[in-house]
């Protein structure tokens, strides 16, 4: 008979101690290290009487298989995150705040796929008529879709085997509980049996299994990194559930690159994709007023364009004030000291504010020049010209360094009509072949020739 026993658990990191810490050994986080009851198995239960066939192993050069089969979600954004569709065999974790659009998303993939597929979702927070009126409202009426209101997550593994279907949805992973462990729903041992058993079924029986996961208050998913470290791909919904877009980004991806974002719509309707997300991000820019800068980064092999806005005003307090809202803090105070000390820009006095419209965050160094001309155009009240972009990293000796992808970036810029573009002068051996016609590309070696050559 197996005995159970009891076993800290830290909440944030997972890390597992006979005894309890006020302060997690591993993360450091405080107050975090709650009590876990675990069966253990029983004397024996380990011979190889008690185990399932032994596998064998083969060479490489003896592994067999057809070409990869992926389910294509209806949804290109969604396809393009993913790396190009749904992998047979695989686990897909969705994160995301309440209410950002989890749900929703995975409703409209089942229309599509229930055109040649069968599938099972299951719900361990709402009732089958409730999954019904929202499926109502976003026009989901395929009759391959079956509804499942489970939490026991043997139940659950019971109609997969049953049904057979083609793929399986389980809303949410933090809902269900196993009888392997007598802990309550939603700690890390529930959460990692669970998986763990979801992931064993997904392998036997080649079925795609796409889970929701809750995000706990810091936003990172709940469970805590033991189930992302289960899966086979982790994606992330980014955006303020009270506005419109949202941007769903790979965390981790073992059939694709994490560098790809999809960019969506939230309408009455459900999700629909943004093709052109450059357009959407550019949409109501103001003209003629300083601070203004329009930046291109690469998420993944696509180029997209954001509008950087700076606010420089004179501070009334001893400190001065430094804000930044889609780029790195830190990144934004060591170039207002580049700009100050190597480009004669006194920012000592003023409060300095930075936005990226449209929820996007910059991370490439590429933004490094757009940011700092925003900042310089607001600290000298002079705009930028609107039909100007630039790109290229800022170094501590206030030079501007060369960027990867510079062909892609200008043919961007181009195609959206930008008449002005800014880059390194390195970047310039990679476009020497490059033709437009009525485009101007001015080359830079630092930040003051390129404020210069913004203007007019």
């Amino acid at each position: 008979m197996a005995k159970s026993k009891s076993i800290f658990v830290c909440s944030e990191c997972g890390y597992e101690s006979a005894k309890w810490y006020g302060k997690c050994p591993s993360c450091g986080e405080w107050n975090t290290m709650n009590e876990e009851v675990t069966a253990t198995a029983p004397a024996g239960s380990g011979s190889r009487a008690g185990r399932s066939a032994l596998s064998k192993a083969v060479a490489v050069t003896d592994v067999v298989f057809e070409d990869e089969q992926r389910y294509h979600t209806g949804l290109g954004e969604l396809d393009r995150v993913l790396g190009g569709g749904i992998v047979k065999g695989s686990i897909v974790l969705l994160g995301g705040d309440p209410g950002i659009g989890k749900s929703t998303i995975l409703l409209q993939v089942c229309q599509f796929l229930g055109k040649t597929c069968r599938i099972l979702y299951v719900s361990g927070e709402e009732s089958v008529r409730q999954i019904k009126l929202r499926a109502d409202r976003l026009g989901v009426t395929s009759e391959n879709l079956l509804l499942l209101s489970e939490t026991h997550l043997e139940n659950v593994l019971e109609q997969i085997h049953a049904i057979r279907p083609d793929i399986a949805v389980v809303d949410s992973i933090q809902t269900m509980n196993s009888e392997l462990s007598q802990s309550s729903p939603g700690s890390v041992t529930q959460v990692r049996e669970c998986t763990n058993a979801l992931m064993h079924t997904a392998k036997e029986l080649e079925i795609p299994i796409l889970l929701v996961g809750h995000v706990n208050k810091d936003g990172a998913i709940a469970g805590p990194k033991v189930l992302e470290h289960i899966v086979d791909a982790v994606l992330f919904f980014e955006g303020d559930r009270n506005m419109s877009y949202r941007i769903l980004r790979a965390v981790k991806n073992r059939y694709g690159s994490t560098n790809e974002i999809g960019v969506f719509e939230m309408r009455d309707t459900g999700l629909c994709e943004v093709p052109n997300p450059s357009m959407m991000l550019l949409s109501g820019r103001p003209k003629h007023v300083s601070g203004s800068c329009v930046a291109c980064i690469m998420e993944g092999t696509r180029p997209i364009l954001a509008e950087v806005q700076g606010l420089v005003t004179p501070t009334c307090y001893g400190n001065p004030r430094r804000m930044s809202t889609g780029f790195d803090y830190n990144r934004m105070s060591l170039l207002l000291a580049v700009l100050e000390k190597r480009a004669g820009y006194f920012f000592s006095n003023q409060d300095a504010f930075l936005n990226v419209i449209g929820g996007l965050r910059l991370d490439e160094p590429a933004a490094d020049l757009t940011v700092s001309l925003a900042l310089v155009s607001s600290l000298k009240d002079v705009p930028v010209s609107e039909a100007v972009i630039a790109f290229g990293e800022v170094g501590l000796a206030g030079e501007v360094r060369a960027v990867s992808h510079a062909m892609e970036r200008v043919k961007e810029a181009a195609r959206l009509g930008f008449q002005k573009i800014i880059l390194p002068r390195h970047s310039m051996k990679a476009l020497s072949n490059l033709s437009l016609q009525g485009v101007e590309l001015i080359a830079v070696r630092n930040v003051r020739e390129a404020f210069e050559a913004s203007l007019g």
